[in-house]
């Protein structure tokens, strides 16, 4: 399931992240790894707000598509 399906207000583990090099490890430097807990705070303006590490981050529509989280 991809990050961008989920609805408001639910954690999921992330399973992986994919896409290119560059935008892996943007995520990685975000502490967004495989194993890693994350939860969708809100969705504004086609932006992805999510919670990792007791920090929130805006993620975009192609960074959201590029999480797998585990089901």
């Amino acid at each position: 399931m991809l990050l961008s399906k989920v609805e408001i207000g639910s954690t999921f583990n992330i399973r992986s992240v994919e896409g290119t090099d560059k935008l892996k490890k943007f995520l990685f430097s975000l502490g967004c790894f495989e194993g890693e807990e994350i939860t969708l705070i809100s969705k504004l303006a086609g932006n992805y707000i999510v919670n990792i590490k007791d920090s929130r981050y805006a993620l975009d529509e192609k960074m959201a598509q590029s999480i797998v989280l585990e089901a």
